[in-house]
């Protein structure tokens, strides 16, 4: 078995140095992270065709909603980064009364605590008694959602505690880390009739939006291909002192597949109607030699620095190809680890034309000079409807806006009663790639079936609309 003695084993590790006294232990860690298990689910019998159907007696909704809440009242989980980020853009939302914070640091719950007072809403009940004090949040508060914002292998136990108490659950990305965790989601989220949304806020940038609604016009002609993924530099974060620096470069030592898919692919997924029209297929992924974090080791850590002895497995790059079950192709790339401008490509591809970004830039037929690219100000007419509303064009922070329209869009939806954006299907299908790529990479880039979460309900369900403000 791996040591896993040295791992960050809760929630709030991102927060807080490995010998906190709020540890979990060796054996809750195993049990609930995802470091331990992975490298026995890849191995031999991983080749070919993965186990990835589970014959369950609940059945999904095509398009699930729940009766509408007029005050929506909130609980989070894990206040650090992006967590303190959602709390701001849920406190510029109407009708939202943030009744509960969580963080094994008391501090942090202290901050956000004065922070919502500050707002003008009563003082939350804090919650900081260790890694698990979430499942006592989720028992007593009187709340619609929980939300977390913990580091990932934390997500789905916090998901599930919240659905099992009779709340709907939200999670950062990725929502899960492994494909038990996945069907964990989806039987969980069908069996207590919740809401389980992961909070994917690429899909809400401008641009994407944008292709968005352009192949729903059919601008480009019929889609065919895609290319997305994460290329970002995070050498300095993964070795931080701090923040993720104390959880996600553990992740680096243990595993070798796409850790971070949902960013890229999210956006390609609802362009091409994944679960909507069209589903993950199978795909075959690739690593890369590991040479960055050892560089990163050698040239910015002193000699005594314990973090020099770590050994890494992940590679510099991974990709991976998806195919759909209509025969379309994605390429998604995981690149963290080396020096680079940040990218996460977004290109879509159809008969009648091409969207490419990073810079962004249009090519369609009958419109664009003959070889030549076009700026996207050119295509101004194709603008998102979100985009052009007067609450996202004063959104400050988070990202641009992007942070924000996905929590207005998740709170609008609770609030009126209707579907979401995204639902538990999708959570489980992006999430799920994670685990697959690490599959076929153990496995020489065998080919990889992929889920089909929906069971089958994906042929009849509708394209997500172009929706207005």
């Amino acid at each position: 078995m791996n040591d896993l003695s040295n791992r960050p084993t809760s929630f709030a590790a991102a927060d807080q140095p490995a010998d906190h006294p709020h540890d979990t232990s060796r054996r809750d860690f195993i049990r609930y992270g995802t470091l331990a298990g992975v490298g026995a689910a890849i191995g031999v019998s991983a080749a070919g065709c993965a186990s990835t159907h589970r014959n369950l007696s609940t059945r999904p909704a095509p398009d699930f909603a729940t009766p509408p809440i007029e005050r929506l009242r909130v609980g989070f989980v894990g206040v650090g980064g992006m967590g303190s980020n959602h709390v701001s853009q849920f406190l510029k939302c109407p009708g939202v009364e943030i009744r509960a914070v969580c963080d094994i640091v008391p501090e942090k719950v202290a901050r956000i605590a004065d922070q919502v007072e500050k707002a003008g809403q009563p003082r939350p009940t804090g919650y900081s008694r260790g890694p698990r004090d979430f499942e006592r949040l989720c028992q007593t508060e009187d709340l619609d959602l929980v939300f977390t914002a913990t580091p990932w292998e934390w997500h789905v136990p916090v998901c599930v505690a919240a659905m099992k108490a009779g709340k709907h659950a939200a999670t950062e990305v990725p929502a899960a880390v492994t494909l038990d965790e996945c069907w964990q989601m989806v039987e969980t989220a069908e069996k207590h009739h919740k809401h389980c949304v992961m909070m994917e806020n690429c899909c809400y940038d401008r641009a994407e939006m944008m292709i968005l609604n352009m192949v729903r016009k059919g601008v480009f002609g019929e889609v065919l291909h895609g290319e997305c993924g994460y290329l970002h530099d995070l050498r300095g974060v993964k070795f931080s002192a701090d923040g993720e620096g104390l959880w996600r470069r553990a992740h680096s030592s243990r595993r070798n597949g796409n850790l971070y898919p949902t960013h890229g692919l999210g956006p390609i997924a609802n362009c091409m109607d994944i679960n909507r029209g069209d589903r993950f297929d199978y795909l075959v992924s690739m690593s890369g030699p590991s040479r960055g974090l050892q560089l990163w080791q050698k040239e910015h850590l002193d000699a005594a620095d314990p973090r020099r002895t770590e050994q890494y497995v992940l590679g510099d790059v991974n990709a991976t190809l998806i195919k759909t079950a209509r025969g379309r192709t994605i390429y998604v790339v995981h690149d963290t680890n080396l020096p680079r401008p940040y990218s996460r490509i977004n290109m879509i591809q159809g008969t009648r034309g091409l969207f490419m970004d990073y810079p962004p830039r249009f090519h369609v037929e009958g419109r664009s000079p003959s070889h030549e690219w076009e700026k996207i100000d050119q295509y101004a007419e194709f603008e998102h409807p979100l985009w052009k509303s007067e609450d996202v064009k004063k959104a400050s922070g988070g990202h641009g806006g992007m942070d924000y329209l996905e929590d207005y869009r998740l709170i609008k939806g609770l609030r009126a009663g209707t579907p979401l954006d995204m639902d538990v299907y999708d959570a489980a299908a992006l999430s799920c790639i994670c685990e697959l790529t690490e599959r076929s990479v153990a496995n020489r880039s065998r080919s990889i079936d992929i889920p089909d979460f929906t069971r089958g309900r994906w042929k009849g369900r509708a394209p997500l609309a172009i929706v207005e403000a």
